[in-house]
């Protein structure tokens, strides 16, 4: 069985949309998966089960990244299309069935709003990451043994949804804190490597000693 999986640009979007795709390879043992994204996202689709191909699509004039996209996947027929990101082009790719993202202005979590794409909104898949062996040595060398890690990620693709970076700084100061939840911690702070200049005094404010800089 072959499946075409499309979903998002963004991190964040991404991994919430894991758990529908954890779904179909659960219920599709042996499928071989395709899948497009973009290329901030494509890293965590390396260790999926049954992967046969990323398409990692960076953002073009004119949309015209959706037409890439259905030139890489029109020369074959799909069992299945799944498209969380309302491409115009993947209706004209050929495939036994097609699940598509439709826009929506109700209520409530992305991850239940995705989920509706199967039918499952009533009991939405949660969201997963996989990881290899490498991946996970490489997270051991990031982040090594120690104290509990409290990790975060200050920064996003519009400043209106970002903290005030001393609301950061007061959260966690009072989880790291003696009584907090996690007393000790050291504290990883994620990003972009172009998103350092927001995040710099927060990253200055963290004592070197507990301090994870992995912003880049």
């Amino acid at each position: 069985m072959k499946i075409l999986f499309i979903t998002s640009t963004r991190v964040g979007d991404a991994v919430l949309s894991t758990g529908v795709l954890d779904h179909l390879i659960t219920k599709y043992p042996g499928a071989r998966i395709t899948i497009v994204c973009g290329p901030a996202a494509a890293s965590l689709f390396e260790a999926v089960p049954g992967l046969e191909r990323i398409i990692v699509l960076d953002k073009m004039l004119l949309s015209l990244h959706w037409l890439r996209m259905w030139s890489l996947c029109v020369g074959r027929y799909w069992d299945m299309v799944v498209d969380l990101r309302k491409a115009p082009l993947s209706y004209l790719l050929l495939a036994r069935r097609q699940r598509h993202m439709h826009r929506t202005r109700e209520p409530g979590h992305r991850v239940i709003q995705l989920s509706w794409v199967l039918g499952l909104g009533e009991a939405p898949p949660a969201p997963k990451l996989w990881t290899s062996d490498e991946h996970q040595c490489r997270a051991m060398e990031m982040i090594p043994e120690g104290a509990p890690v409290l990790a975060i990620g200050p920064t996003a693709n519009w400043r209106a949804k970002t903290w005030p970076s001393e609301c950061f700084s007061e959260l966690c100061a009072r989880m790291t804190a003696a009584d907090g939840m996690l007393a000790g911690a050291r504290v990883a702070v994620f990003g972009r490597a172009d998103e350092r200049p927001r995040v710099l005094v927060l990253i200055e404010w963290i004592p070197e000693v507990r301090r994870i800089d992995l912003v880049g």
